[in-house]
């Protein structure tokens, strides 16, 4: 699964660090504008909440202003942006205390005392990546991934969609590797069987 902008990439900012540090205030607002979007629809991948959302980019635009003058352009000023900002998204999640555990057992998929898949016979076959590309079916897809238990829904979105490492995913998360890598295969598991069907060509 592709990200339309998320993704962190060469970046054409670190030029304007100098102006940036020094307080330039049409430096500042020409950056503010470059990234606020992508850096909203990222939060509210993770956040499922427009206002909340909204607080976790001004939170990330502060952190990253704060810091400005220990950055030392290691890696591209967008890729420590993203990070800032899952970091601030993750840290407003965590404060909801409105969130509950929900088992992700009833999104996978269900199999006989033989081992083998119960599920409908298909009659036509389209990827999930090829559904990503219909714009009809994409807020659909976006949809179902947003009903996905929270801490795996988390692993799919920063690994599949966000495309972070395994080993960042951990780090972000507080999750061993191998934890990441079970949520993950879960997570798809869950999300395929939802998905199928669309993937059979019909609505859900």
């Amino acid at each position: 699964m592709a990200n339309d902008t998320g993704n962190p990439g060469p970046s054409v900012d670190d030029a304007a660090l100098p102006a940036l540090r020094a307080g330039d205030r049409a430096a500042t607002e020409r950056f503010v504008r470059s990234h606020a979007g992508w850096m909203l629809r990222l939060a509210q991948r993770i956040l499922k909440d427009g206002d909340a959302a909204q607080d976790a980019v001004q939170n990330a635009f502060a952190a990253f202003f704060g810091k400005l003058s220990d950055f030392e352009g290691r890696a591209a000023t967008k890729t420590w942006l993203h990070r800032i900002t899952v970091n601030e998204a993750l840290m407003l999640m965590r404060k909801d205390r409105r969130q509950s555990e929900v088992p992700i057992d009833p999104f996978l998929p269900e199999f006989d005392a033989f081992g083998c898949r119960i599920e409908e016979p298909w009659t036509t076959y389209v990827t999930p990546e090829t559904l990503l590309q219909r714009s009809q079916t994409k807020e659909q897809v976006t949809a179902l991934i947003a009903q996905l238990p929270d801490p795996y829904r988390m692993v799919l979105i920063l690994r599949d969609i966000e495309d972070v490492s395994t080993a960042e995913v951990a780090e972000l998360l507080e999750l061993s590797e191998a934890n990441v890598k079970v949520r993950l295969h879960r997570a798809r598991a869950a999300l395929k069987k939802s998905l199928e069907p669309l993937m059979r060509g019909r609505d859900l």
